[in-house]
């Protein structure tokens, strides 16, 4: 008999081990090479924007012509990418383009491509697709692509005789299933039949997710029963099923009840669980804190924030301005806004309207015109927002004429496409 792996010859091990470093470099090498690929297609792809059809097929071909290679699961992570952004209509089109070249079609692929269908073209096509698909590829991701469509199209009937065909061929037990069920009973207002759709669920042995948990936790609220809230809160934390976004929503729920100091309990909870680089849950700490009254938290929360983020996006300063506006922090509006100014690249208007409707709250219509021509000057012309804020304010403040003057000159610089300064002597 040949000596087992814990009694190899060392000259074995060392080979072993050459090879072991060897396959490892390989792989390095063929990620970095995919990496080095994937970068340059999909800046071309994504510089279309709202290029129109065929714009994507083009790309491709110039792509081809190039030699570059092109596989379908290298091509899949192109279109995964696209949908991630809403651009279904150039992820469908290079679904047509490997079709067209034959190319395999990866696990999942008719599923994507019927919920880009829906998207694009409407659900009737993508239950035409469905239907002449052939057997084997009528599985449990393409019946569950179109059961979503049906949820997101709010069509009850079709989602339930589907849903009756899935449990007959034993499609029905994933969580997602029965998530999209539910979300489609919120939709329409048939509060009552999701925690009966709930315990359906677990009856039949289908494990609850953080969304799940999420849309249970809603409904009860939204009857305002804030203690099958709680008891469902507790059962997912013994299932281990918490999450930060989940301790959010409650915190969100919490709010909307007027409970705020339970709403800070469970924000406590999010920090505890949430990703050290998680950006977009400090954002949502932020303005569930600001929505629960507590300004010295949404301070703290934000030094936190920053000292991650040395120097932080726009849409961070949106989401710390309107907290502070929210708290009416007129101070501390200020210095946020300072700050953002003294480091910003791109100089935004909507943080700068959150400043101008503060101050014209308060009355200060002067400082109010000095940061909209100090905008103009910058270059970012007012926007309709902007014309919407003084016209609100001389609205409720019974000066009809200046109101009626921003709205004119409003509506007339909207149709012309392009906005421009008002000049102070033109609505004074």
């Amino acid at each position: 008999m040949g000596k087992s792996p814990m009694h190899a010859p060392p000259w074995w091990t060392a080979v072993l081990r050459r090879l072991t470093t060897a396959s490892a470099a390989e792989l390095k090498t063929q990620a970095a090479r995919e990496e080095a690929e994937w970068k340059p297609l999909y800046r071309r792809l994504s510089v279309l924007g709202g290029a129109p059809e065929g714009s994507v097929t083009a790309t491709l071909d110039q792509w081809e012509m190039e030699g570059w290679r092109m596989t379908a699961l290298w091509l899949m992570k192109h279109i995964r990418e696209l949908r991630k952004y809403r651009r279904h209509e150039h992820a469908l089109e290079m679904m047509h383009w490997m079709e067209k070249r034959g190319m395999e079609t990866p696990n999942g692929y008719h599923a994507v491509r019927i919920d880009l269908i829906s998207k694009v073209k409407g659900i009737r096509s993508a239950e035409e697709y469905f239907s002449n698909l052939p057997e084997p590829a009528k599985n449990r991701r393409t019946y569950g692509a179109l059961f979503s469509c049906y949820c997101s199209g709010r069509m009850t009937d079709r989602a339930i005789a589907l849903l009756e065909k899935m449990k007959e061929r034993k499609f029905a037990s994933h969580v997602l299933i029965y998530n999209n069920l539910m979300s489609l009973y919120m939709k329409l207002g048939q509060l009552e039949k999701v925690p009966i759709l709930f315990q359906e669920m677990k009856a039949s042995n289908v494990l609850p997710d953080s969304c799940t948990y999420r849309i249970i936790m809603k409904s009860y609220a939204s009857m305002s029963d804030i203690v099958s809230v709680e008891r469902v809160t507790q059962e997912m934390e013994s299932q281990g099923a918490s999450d930060c976004l989940t301790y959010c929503h409650l915190a969100w729920l919490y709010n909307s009840a007027g409970l705020f100091e339970k709403a800070e309990v469970a924000l406590k909870k999010a920090e505890l669980v949430m990703g050290s680089h998680d950006l977009s849950s400090f954002r949502l700490l932020i303005s569930l804190y600001a929505a629960a009254g507590n300004l010295s938290e949404v301070k703290r929360v934000w030094n936190l924030l920053k000292a991650r983020v040395p120097r932080p996006t726009n849409m961070n300063y949106l989401i710390m301005l309107e907290a502070l506006r929210k708290l009416d922090d007129m101070d501390g509006l200020k210095q946020c806004s300072e700050e953002w100014e003294s480091g910003c690249v791109n100089y935004d208007i909507r943080l700068v309207n959150i400043l101008i409707g503060a101050y014209l709250r308060r009355g200060m219509v002067d400082e109010a015109k000095l940061l909209q021509e100090k905008a103009d000057q910058m270059g970012e012309w007012s926007d309709e927002h902007t014309f919407v804020l003084f016209i609100d304010h001389y609205l409720k403040n019974r000066k009809l004429e200046l109101a009626q003057k921003y709205s004119k000159l409003a509506t007339s610089i909207v149709k012309k496409g392009q906005l421009k300064t008002i000049e102070t002597g033109d609505v004074s």
